[in-house]
């Protein structure tokens, strides 16, 4: 198996996670900017892969199989890191919505891929809001938000601003995947009854 130029994006996506982490957790006072950027180097990988892969025709099987593995595994521990260092019932129910969601959505498009439907579960346009409207609400909560201080509080420069636009942003990015999971669903739905006919 030959890895191209995207694969190796992805995967440096997934290295970063414990890169993202350790930033994180740092005892230093500019560790919030680093795991926020981390987490932006994440991001940019993320958008330079497909773009590669559109443009020079780049694609492979094992690509499109590890993008979205990084994708959710950067989301989800960048979630579970806000909610550590922000330990409210909102932050908290926002990223259980959200990975909740990102849960779902996989399950019902391998069942669908078992039915050789997979094409009637893909990607709409409000997916694509929904992952600018995540991505920068990650960003913005990163390095807002720190675990060393108690109670949380945000950072003194730009730390409250981006902390309400992070938190607004997540609560969108939390409630815009609600309709586009229901949206997969009708969507998916006919050939769902169609296969439990013939089971």
């Amino acid at each position: 198996m030959t890895l191209t130029l995207p694969t190796w994006l992805t995967l440096l996506r997934i290295v970063l996670i414990p890169v993202l982490v350790l930033t994180f957790y740092l005892p230093w006072q500019w560790s919030n900017f680093a795991s926020a950027a981390v987490f932006g180097l994440a991001a940019l990988t993320d958008w330079l892969d497909g773009w590669i892969a559109r443009r020079y025709g780049m694609s492979s099987a094992f690509g499109a199989f590890l993008d979205p593995v990084a994708d959710k595994l950067m989301v989800a521990t960048a979630l579970f890191l806000i909610v550590q260092g922000h330990p409210t019932p909102w932050m908290a129910f926002w990223a259980a919505v959200i990975v909740g969601r990102e849960i779902a959505v996989s399950a019902l498009r391998e069942w669908m891929a078992e039915l050789g439907q997979r094409a009637t579960v893909k990607v709409a346009a409000i997916g694509k809001v929904k992952t600018v409207a995540q991505m920068v609400a990650l960003l913005c909560l990163l390095y807002a938000v720190t675990p060393d201080k108690d109670p949380p509080r945000p950072e003194p420069w730009l730390g409250g601003p981006l902390f309400h636009i992070g938190d607004w942003l997540l609560a969108v990015a939390a409630l815009l995947p609600l309709w586009s999971a229901f949206l997969y669903l009708r969507a998916a739905w006919p050939a769902l009854r169609e296969g439990e006919r013939r089971s």
